[in-house]
């Protein structure tokens, strides 16, 4: 069914979206078109999914297209996402050729020419040399760039200072030595999207049951794809540390992003060593792609964790705190955005296992500490992290680039 503004109305109130439409009036008819590299898996794909429809139901004609690749051309944009979080790289001529290659290859059978282009994350980067331009072009990475590989960075800004605007999501991610004019915006969730929105009691325990999971324990969770910078690994060692005072359950459940060669491999390592640990099914691993059980998932949590080497942003910190659920989370990223630690969730850093799962245990026997969080983390995320708030904020960018 076909989202309109209209439908957040009692979530965000009349005040709120008549602003945005006030802020869409210059705006009418105006052409624009996001680019990514998957359709599905990760909050890039998740935000487009919801910001699209709403962009056309405020009168702009805006669009969605993903960059077809070979695997060849994912192995390597893994590894340089990688690399962009800081991971060495072997940055090969034939790396350089296959990734502008996938990218000259999409531009002969896509043809742009919107008033505005958004490209999204490293992928479809080089795109910009293969048009010619007669539009504002955005970069808007959804990465951390505090600490790029410098060599792959030396060769991506040949791209990137092309660009009209760059958008990233944090002021800790400006990148020094930049001409081109960089704007933050943090991204949001959609609080009507199947993931977020409120389902019954019924629905929470129908999906519970088709994916084997026992509610006779409280249940702690992570929901991220299996990535070795989402460290469910390292989560697993924090378990064996909480359990040694609550008896209780982990249940890590990610996706498999098509643009990702890297994540099966890592969720098959995963599983090794969750079942060096299996005592009545403590640790369940989950790889559905399925938003609903996503949702029955946070809601039934007694605590949701982010163990988090590196975060862009960590939409799933952003949907399990507007659910009311404390969330202990690494102080990393965008984390640091969503949370003030000790008031909305914990931060804790990234290594220190025994402090997250002493904040873990903290929460897990302390249910008026638990509500008290839960309830102050809800209030904020509807002020500052949903899809309305999102859309406004680029009504405001495109005003200024195509009118």
């Amino acid at each position: 069914m076909k989202r309109s503004l209209n439908d957040y109305r009692e979530i965000v109130g009349d005040d709120a979206i008549g602003e945005i439409y006030r802020r869409a009036r210059k705006l009418y008819g105006k052409t624009v078109v996001h680019v990514n590299s998957t359709y599905y898996g990760g909050g890039v794909a998740e935000i487009l999914g919801s910001i699209v429809p709403l962009m056309n139901d405020v009168g702009i004609a805006a669009g969605w297209r993903m960059l077809r690749g070979t695997p060849d051309f994912f192995n390597i944009t893994k590894k340089f996402h990688n690399a962009l979080q800081g991971n060495s790289v072997n940055l090969t001529d034939i790396k350089k050729k296959l990734y502008c290659q996938a990218n000259e290859d999409f531009s002969t059978y896509s043809h742009i020419t919107h008033d505005c282009v958004i490209i999204h994350d490293p992928q479809p980067l080089p795109l910009i040399q293969f048009y010619q331009r007669k539009q504002p072009w955005v970069w808007r990475v959804h990465i951390d760039l505090t600490n790029p590989n410098s060599k792959l960075w030396e060769f991506l800004k040949s791209f990137v200072l092309k660009y009209d605007v760059i958008i990233i999501s944090s002021e800790e991610y400006k990148l020094k030595n930049m001409p081109v004019e960089q704007r933050i915006i943090h991204p949001a969730i959609d609080p009507l999207s199947p993931k977020n929105m409120t389902i019954s009691e019924k629905d929470i325990a129908k999906y519970l049951k088709k994916f084997n999971i026992p509610t006779d324990k409280p249940i702690i969770t992570q929901i991220s794809r299996f990535d070795r910078f989402k460290d469910q690994e390292g989560l697993i060692d924090i378990f064996r540390l909480v359990k040694q005072e609550v008896d209780c359950r982990l249940v890590l459940c990610g996706s498999m992003a098509v643009d990702d060669p890297e994540s099966q491999q890592y969720y098959e390592r995963t599983k090794r060593k969750a079942n060096n640990f299996v005592k009545d099914q403590d640790v369940i691993l989950i790889t559905s792609e399925n938003n609903i059980l996503v949702n029955a998932l946070q809601r039934i949590s007694t605590v949701v964790v982010q163990k988090s080497l590196r975060e862009g942003f960590g939409l799933t910190v952003t949907e399990a705190l507007l659910k009311k659920k404390p969330v202990v989370a690494s102080k990393v990223g965008g984390i640091t955005l969503q949370i003030v630690d000790g008031e909305t969730g914990f931060l804790v850093e990234p290594n220190d296992k025994e402090g997250f799962a002493k904040r873990i245990i903290e929460i897990m026997t302390n249910p008026s500490l638990a509500k008290t969080l839960g309830e102050n983390a809800s209030d904020d995320v509807k002020k500052r992290f949903l899809i309305t708030r999102l859309l406004g904020d680029y009504l405001d960018l495109l005003q200024d680039l195509i009118t």
